[in-house]
């Protein structure tokens, strides 16, 4: 993101949330990775409707936490 530092490569992501929200008629996707060092909000795609933005976002969220090894919370 510009006008920040991005979080260390060797750093461990320690969360990924994502969010569903409404922009210009669509709805967009977007990835919220948390490092210790920081946080980096990424938009992964915009969709026609709410239900198939949602779908997206739980296979995104269910992919990149399978990266940083399972669920933190469970």
């Amino acid at each position: 993101m510009a006008g920040r530092p991005a979080p260390s490569q060797r750093s461990r992501a320690l969360g990924v949330e994502v969010e569903v929200l409404p922009v210009k008629g669509q709805w967009a996707v977007d990835i919220v990775v948390i490092f210790p060092d920081g946080v980096v909000r990424q938009r992964i795609a915009t969709y026609s409707t709410e239900a198939r933005a949602r779908i997206s976002a739980r296979c995104i969220k269910r992919g990149a936490e399978r990266d940083i090894s399972g669920p933190v919370h469970g």
